[in-house]
C-alpha cells in the first residue's frame, strides 16, 4: 500500500508567526515544499535561483528561532532572499518576481516591513546591521540584528571593515557567514555540529565570562597568556582565528542543511549576551535541484525554464548579444597583442570574460567582489605598459569611482573601462541600472568616453581602446542582444572624438549617445512620414565632443534633440556647455535633452521602462513636436 502523503505545511504559513507555531519536528517537510515552491516560482519569471536554493534551511531555521520583524534580519546579496519572500507574506505574489509592478527581485524596504534594509549589491550587511546595533542600543531596546552575508560576499573589503569596527565597538551583534562554494571550509558532520553547540551554549560562554573576570584580577602578562590559551584551544577545535582577531566570537562551521544542527546553535546565540558572533554555515548552492546542483554556476540566474528538465527558454532574437559581442572582439583583439589583459570584479560569464578565460587563463583575473581593487590592481597592471580592460558592470563601478579618480585618472593611466549593463536593464531594477557612469566618467579631466550604437561600432570601439595609449577610456554597452546590423570581420579603431552622420535632412537632427540609435532612425522614418526631414547622428564620443559635428547640425537644423540611454548632468551636459561656448545658443536654436528620467524606475522589460521614459521612437517623436511647438495628434489626424 503506498504512503499516505502528508498534510502541506506551506499552506498553513503567511508570516514567520505561523511558522513558530510549528513543531520543530515539522521544520524539515516546511523546508522541502519551501524549496519546489521556489523552484517552480523561478521557472516561471526567470531570475536567481542557485544561492535561493541554497539557504532554504537557514531560512526557515531564522525565522522559526528569530522573532522577526522585531528580530532584524538582513540578507546580504539580495538575491538569496527569494525563500524569506515566501515565507513573510509575500507568497501569493512570488511569481511576480522581477515582473513590471511585481516583487523585486532583491530585498527592498519599501515592500515589506521583513525586508529591514535594501540590498541587491553585496557586502554591505555587516555595516548595516552594526548600525542598527548601535541605534538600538541607544535607544536602550533588546532585539537581535542577524546579517547574513555570503555568495562570494566575503571577497569584498567593506565586509571586514565592518567586521573591524563591530569587533572594537563589542556591539552584540550576530553575523551568518553562509558559505556556499566550500571556499572557507571543508565538509562538516556531527563533531563539528557537537562542538559548535557547546562552543556557544549558555553554560560555555558563562564560564568564559567567569574566567575573563577572574583573569582581569591577575597580573596583566597572565591576564594575555589566559586570554591566549582559550582562543588557542578554542581555534584548535573549531577553527575561526581570523574572525576571533577581528573581535567576534566564532561559531562553526555546521551544516546549514541540517536542521537539528542549526536550530541549537542558532537558540544558542540568540540568548548570549557576548558582543558580536560569526556562525559559521555550509550550504550548497543549488541545493535540492539536481539540474541546479550539476551546473557549472549552479544556476546562479536563469531565464524562464521548464521544472522537469532545467533546460532553459532560448531567446528568439538571432541578433547576437552585446556582451558576447565584446568578448569575442577583446579575444581578437588578444590574439594580436599579449599586452592585452582583462579583469572581472566576480562577474566573468556576467561579463563575457569567461570566454576570454577559456583562450588566455593567464591574462585574465577574476579578483572577487572587490570593484576598488580590480580599478587599482588594473592601474598597477597599466604602469608596467599591459592594456588591461577593467570589465564591470556601469552600477558596480560606481563602487570604484574615488579609484577611477586617483589611481586612474590624475596619473593619466591607459585602463580601459568595459561598462556592461550600461542603461536600463529590466527586471533587476534600479539597484543594477547603468544610468549615471557619463555624468560620472565625462566629467573627468582626459578620459575618453564612448557608447556603442550598435554592436558593429563596438566592435570598432574595442579596437580603438587596445589603440588608446596615453590616457583612460570608457566604453559603454547595454545588456541584452544588438539591431541585427551586419558585422565587420574585425575591428578598426575610430578617430578619437568623431562622430558620424547615418541619415541626411535638413529641419530635425537627433543626436544619439549609445544604443538608442536604433530608436532615433524609427523615429526619423516616422517623422519623415509627416513631413518633417530628420538628421540622424551617432556622437560616438561623448568626451572628447565631436564639436564640429554639433556645430554643423546646431547652424543647419531648426531643432536638435539629444538622446541617451543615462541620467541627467551626461552627454546633453557636454553637448550644451559646447554650444553655449560657441554661442550657438543665441542663435534661435530649439534644442532639448533625452535623458532618463530623474527617478528610480522600478523594474520591468527594458522596452517597457524605455517607453516609460519616452527613450522609444514614440517618445523622440512627441519631443520633436514638442520642440516646434505642435500637437503630433492633431498632425497624426491631418496625414489620415
Amino acid at each position: 500500500m503506498p504512503k499516505p502523503s502528508k498534510t502541506p505545511l506551506l499552506d498553513r504559513i503567511d508570516t514567520p508567526d505561523d511558522l513558530r507555531q510549528l513543531e520543530a519536528t515539522d521544520l524539515p517537510q516546511l523546508a522541502e515544499e519551501l524549496r519546489a515552491e521556489t523552484i517552480d516560482a523561478v521557472a516561471v519569471t526567470g531570475g536567481h535561483l542557485g544561492a535561493g536554493l541554497g539557504v532554504v534551511e537557514l531560512t526557515v531555521a531564522l525565522h522559526y528561532v528569530f522573532d522577526t520583524p522585531r528580530d532584524r534580519l538582513i540578507w546580504d546579496v539580495g538575491h538569496q532572499a527569494y525563500p524569506h519572500k515566501v515565507l513573510t507574506g509575500r507568497r501569493d505574489r512570488i511569481r511576480t518576481l522581477r515582473q513590471g509592478g511585481g516583487l523585486s527581485g532583491f530585498t527592498k524596504r519599501a515592500e515589506s516591513e521583513y525586508d529591514p534594509f535594501g540590498a541587491a549589491h553585496s557586502s554591505t550587511s555587516i555595516s548595516a546591521g552594526l548600525g542598527m546595533a548601535v541605534a538600538r542600543d541607544l535607544k536602550g531596546e533588546r532585539n537581535n540584528v542577524i546579517a547574513v552575508i555570503g555568495d562570494g560576499a566575503m571577497s569584498a573589503g567593506m565586509a571586514y571593515e565592518a567586521m573591524n569596527n563591530a569587533g572594537a565597538m563589542d556591539s552584540r551583534l550576530i553575523v551568518i557567514l553562509n558559505d556556499n562554494d566550500m571556499s572557507i571550509a571543508p565538509p562538516v558532520g556531527a563533531m563539528s555540529a557537537y562542538l559548535s553547540r557547546t562552543l556557544s551554549s549558555r553554560t560555555y560562554l558563562k564560564l568564559r565570562d567567569v574566567g575573563k573576570q577572574l583573569a582581569h584580577r591577575l597580573p596583566k602578562f597572565i591576564e594575555y597568556s589566559a586570554q591566549r590559551a582559550e582562543e588557542f584551544t578554542r581555534g584548535f577545535w573549531a577553527g575561526g582565528t581570523l574572525f576571533d582577531e577581528l573581535g567576534f566570537y566564532y561559531v562553526g562551521p555546521i551544516d546549514g542543511h541540517n536542521l537539528d544542527h542549526l536550530l541549537p546553535v542558532l537558540r544558542n546565540v540568540r540568548d548570549a549576551n557576548n558582543g558580536p558572533i560569526l556562525v559559521h554555515v555550509v550550504t550548497q548552492k543549488g541545493k535540492g535541484y539536481p539540474p541546479a546542483e550539476t551546473s557549472a554556476d549552479k544556476y546562479h540566474g536563469v531565464v524562464k525554464f521548464d521544472v522537469a528538465t532545467g533546460t532553459q527558454a532560448k531567446s528568439k532574437s538571432n541578433a547576437p548579444a552585446y556582451t558576447r559581442v565584446f568578448a569575442e572582439s577583446l579575444i581578437k583583439e588578444a590574439r594580436k597583442d599579449d599586452r592585452i589583459v582583462a579583469v572581472t570584479a566576480a562577474m566573468p560569464s556576467g561579463t563575457g570574460l569567461d570566454l576570454f578565460a577559456e583562450e588566455f587563463p593567464k591574462r585574465c583575473f577574476d579578483v572577487g567582489i572587490a570593484e576598488q581593487h580590480a580599478v587599482t590592481f588594473s592601474a598597477g597592471l597599466a604602469t608596467e605598459g599591459f592594456k588591461p580592460f577593467a570589465t564591470i558592470y556601469s552600477t558596480f563601478l560606481q563602487r570604484a569611482y574615488d579609484q577611477v579618480v586617483h589611481d586612474v585618472a590624475i596619473q593619466s593611466l591607459p585602463v580601459r573601462f568595459a561598462i556592461d549593463r550600461a542603461g536600463l536593464v529590466g527586471a533587476d531594477g534600479p539597484t543594477h541600472a547603468g544610468a549615471f557612469d557619463v555624468a560620472y566618467l565625462a566629467c573627468l579631466p582626459g578620459f575618453v568616453v564612448m557608447a556603442a550604437g550598435d554592436e558593429a561600432e563596438l566592435v570598432h570601439m574595442v579596437a580603438t581602446q587596445v589603440a588608446i595609449d596615453d590616457r583612460p577610456s570608457a566604453l559603454r554597452y547595454p545588456r541584452g542582444e544588438g539591431l541585427g546590423v551586419e558585422m565587420p570581420a574585425e575591428g578598426k579603431p575610430l578617430e578619437i572624438g568623431k562622430g558620424r552622420i547615418l541619415r541626411e535632412g535638413s529641419k530635425i537632427a537627433l543626436l544619439s549617445f549609445g544604443t538608442r540609435l536604433g530608436e532615433c532612425l524609427k523615429a526619423a522614418d516616422e517623422l519623415a512620414a509627416y513631413g518633417l526631414s530628420t538628421t540622424v547622428a551617432d556622437a560616438r564620443f561623448a568626451k572628447p565632443l565631436d564639436t564640429n559635428l554639433l556645430l554643423r547640425l546646431a547652424r543647419e537644423h531648426e531643432v536638435l534633440i539629444t538622446v541617451e540611454e543615462g541620467s541627467i548632468g551626461g552627454f546633453s551636459a557636454q553637448v550644451f556647455q559646447a554650444l553655449a561656448e560657441h554661442g550657438a545658443l543665441d542663435r534661435g536654436l530649439k534644442i532639448r535633452a533625452m535623458v532618463l528620467p530623474d527617478v528610480f524606475l522600478d523594474h520591468d522589460t527594458p522596452a517597457a521602462m524605455y517607453a516609460r521614459s519616452g527613450l522609444d521612437a514614440k517618445g523622440i517623436v512627441a519631443k520633436a513636436f514638442e520642440a516646434l511647438g505642435k500637437d503630433v495628434t492633431a498632425e497624426t489626424v491631418k496625414l489620415a
